[in-house]
Order: structure tokens, then sequence, then C-alpha cells
């Protein structure tokens, strides 16, 4: 039978210096990796966000992180698996240390060329219990973190077109319900079970499916998408100027006005308001699709000027976006951020997995 894990993610409200902080443990890559707090519960739910750019304010991060502690879901959750046999353990993570050390329990055996791998026949199993798509993009942070080797290190057996092996699956345990409603997060979008009991089917009876994940050169990853620009407080959406390119194909130069790009994974950045940014965004084929939005200067007949949305969209293996002035905000799994600076997404093929029945 297996060992099955159930991880949730620490409040800042819960641990000082965990959630929030410069450890960074819902997701953002800081400059530090190491995590200052060693501390770890058992039976506690909270949740947490951060991210790989500048987040705005100390105030937005307490707001991103501290939320009421679900911990209902997560009992019925290993009540259902201790039913059926398996050994569970509940823990909570307040610092990228603390996942880490979750992680290190799907370790495979030692091998040759020194390199940490999964074990693909590995008896453990780990449910994610998340209250966002951020924190459970946390943890696959982690994941590529542990498993990625470096360039100078890639071995022999690791696919062409990939960086990092087959990451271990994980189970995904939605903390929210309503988010399967008109929110879309990313267990809605893929069809997850999202009740406590089915979960924990998915788990022991299920089988691995494979998607696809994009990195970044900020040393973060994304699952389902970001969406690049903002609205003022009127809600009237502010224009910005960056190079937008997909392998070869540039959308924008930089020259024009943008209201906003989306770069899509899966499809929880489809749209915006009624506008369809992208068309057929799929987290299995091996593909990015990026799509902006310019506004155009338009002359009727008469010799009115009115104003065109303009949608250009092209789909590829990498995309880059260079902002040529200020700081664009953006949402990258629904993680607040700014870009300040150039930052490219690369695809990796079926690099991750959830348990799915």
């Amino acid at each position: 039978m297996y060992d099955v894990v159930l991880l949730t993610l620490g409040s800042e409200r819960d641990a000082s210096g965990g959630c929030g902080s410069g450890g960074a443990c819902c997701g953002g890559a800081t400059g530090a990796d190491a995590a200052p707090t060693n501390q770890t519960d058992t039976d506690q739910v909270g949740t947490g966000q951060t991210d790989t750019d500048q987040v705005s304010g100390r105030q937005a991060e307490t707001e991103q992180c501290a939320t009421e502690r679900p911990r209902v879901p997560v009992l019925a959750c290993a009540d259902a698996l201790i039913a059926r046999g398996a050994r569970v353990e509940t823990v909570t993570a307040r610092s990228d240390a603390e996942i880490d050390a979750v992680l290190a329990r799907l370790d495979g055996p030692a091998r040759p060329d020194g390199l940490t791998w999964p074990d693909p026949d590995s008896k453990t199993r780990l449910v994610v219990a998340t209250a966002s798509d951020g924190q459970l993009r946390a943890v696959l942070r982690r994941l590529v973190k542990r498993y990625a080797p470096a360039p100078s290190k890639r071995p022999d057996d690791l696919a062409g077109d990939r960086t990092l092996p087959d990451l271990p699956p994980v189970a995904v345990l939605p903390l929210d319900p309503a988010r399967g409603g008109p929110h879309r997060d990313l267990a809605a979008q893929l069809g997850l079970p999202r009740d406590p009991v089915a979960v924990a089917t998915a788990v022991l009876d299920g089988t691995p499916r494979r998607l696809d994940l994009l990195r970044n050169d900020g040393g973060s990853v994304t699952l389902d998408g970001a969406l690049l620009g903002a609205a003022d407080d009127a809600g009237r959406p502010l224009h910005w100027r960056a190079r937008v390119e997909v392998d070869d194909t540039i959308l924008t130069d930089g020259a024009e006005l943008l209201l906003a790009c989306a770069v899509g994974n899966a499809g929880g950045y489809a749209t915006l308001d009624d506008v369809a940014l992208l068309t057929a965004p799929d987290p299995t084929d091996g593909q990015v699709e990026v799509a902006v939005a310019v506004p155009v200067v338009v002359r009727s007949a008469w010799g009115r000027k009115r104003v065109r949305l303009e949608v250009r969209r092209a789909r590829g293996r990498a995309v880059s976006v260079l902002p040529r002035e200020g700081k664009v905000p953006y949402l990258d799994d629904g993680v607040e951020g700014q870009l300040t600076r150039k930052r490219s997404w690369w695809i990796e093929p079926g690099a991750w997995a959830v348990w799915s029945i």
C-alpha cells in the first residue's frame, strides 16, 4: 500500500519568515532559495503566495497569504485514504526548505552521475491541498528546482526537448469549492475531482495525466498562464509597450501601444472581459499560445475615428516579452507581479503530471 503525504502551505499569519517573506515558500523565486525558517507542523492548513518579480506591497502579500485555514477537506481526504489502507501524513510547510523535505521522499536511488532524480516506482504519493493555483505552482517550482540538472550536467537519458525529467505526479485537493465555478482554476479546467473522497480515489486508483509545463528565466514555472497589463482605479485599461516574440514570429516590436498580452499553457487567461485572446490553449500539445491586444485607430466612411482592438496570436515553443518602458503589471497563475526586464518562457512537454481518474 502507498504512503501518502497531504501537503498544505502555511500562512504568513502562522509563521513569521514563512509565506510572503524572503523564504518565498509560496512560489516566488527570490534571491535566496533557502528559507529562513525550519518549522514543520501537522494537521494545519493555510495558504500563501509570492512571486518572482516585485509584489505590490507588504499589504498585498499579507492579503494573498493570510486566509482562513480550511481543515475539513484535508481531514476528509486523509480519512478516505486511511479507510483504503494508506499510511497518511499531513504536513504544513511554511518555507521552501520544508516543501523540499517533503519532496525528498520522492527521490529515486542514487545515480552514477550524482544527480538527484525522481523515483518512477515510488510508493509515496503526494497530495497538494491548494487554495490557489499559485500554491500548486509553489510546489512544482520546488520540484523543478530539485530535479532539473544544470546544463553542464545534462545526462544522456534526458529527452532532447526537455531540460528536466518527468516530474513525480501530484494529486490536487482544491480547498475552495467556489473556484470550481466562474473562477475556473486549473483543477476545474483540467476536470480534476474536487471532492476529498474522489481525490483520494484518484491518488490510489488513478493514472498519471502528463501535462506541459512552462519554465521561465526568472527561476519559476507557469502551469496555467500569465496575463500582462492592468487597469486604473476606474477600470480603464492602461497602455504599455513591449517587444513580444514567439519563436521567430514578432507579434509587436515595442513601438506600438498594447492593452494586454496573454501567455497561455491552459485557458485561465483565454479571455479579457468580452475579448477572446487565446483560441485553443492546450496543456498537452507541447506549445504555448500567445496573444497581444493592440488598440488600432480606424476611420469610418464619414471620417470619424474609432478605436478597434486588434488581437494578434502565435503558437510556438518559447515566448519572450521585453518591456520598453516602466513596469508592466501582470498575473502569473493568479500571482501578482511587475515585469521590469525581459522575461522568457519555454515549454517543457509533458514535464509534470496529475493523478486523475
